[in-house]
């Protein structure tokens, strides 16, 4: 169960919502809680956020020109722009806070492959949760015992 409570709130802070996946990633590794483990499943879940973000990127430009739509075309165009100007590697920084969600979501509306997002992606989150991981454990002093 506490493995599942990590898996979903890392799910759920790759997603446009504001939430924090490395505190509670802290606590459980405090609590002694298999460092690896821990790691495998923060990144899982971290990067199937990110898929979410991808897809509905992917799927808001059905709506583009809706009245309603919250990008106007140019502020779409420009954000085009940009995200080709970075490419690809860009996405190794979708775990950075702030620009990371917007960055995956954008990467949907840009219609990269789905398997080089994941790829990168997944790359990318698990270098941030592996080193979550090494300084959590360098601070506190041990490895954990389970």
């Amino acid at each position: 169960m506490i493995y599942l409570s990590l898996f979903f709130t890392a799910l759920i802070a790759a997603t446009l919502f504001p939430l924090s996946s490395e505190a509670l990633l802290v606590t459980l590794l405090y609590q002694h809680y298999t460092p690896w483990l821990l790691w495998l499943v923060a990144t899982s879940g971290n990067t199937l956020g990110s898929c979410i973000n991808w897809y509905l990127g992917k799927q808001c430009l059905h709506w583009q020109d809706k009245k309603w739509f919250p990008v106007k075309p140019a502020q779409l165009a420009r954000a085009q722009q940009r995200f080709q100007r970075y490419g690809l590697a860009s996405l190794l920084f979708a775990w950075v806070p702030v620009i990371g969600d917007p960055l995956t979501f954008f990467a949907g509306v840009m219609r990269i492959r789905f398997w080089q997002f994941l790829v990168l992606v997944a790359i990318g989150k698990a270098l941030r949760y592996a080193f979550v991981v090494a300084l959590a454990i360098s601070a506190f002093g041990f490895l954990a015992v389970e």
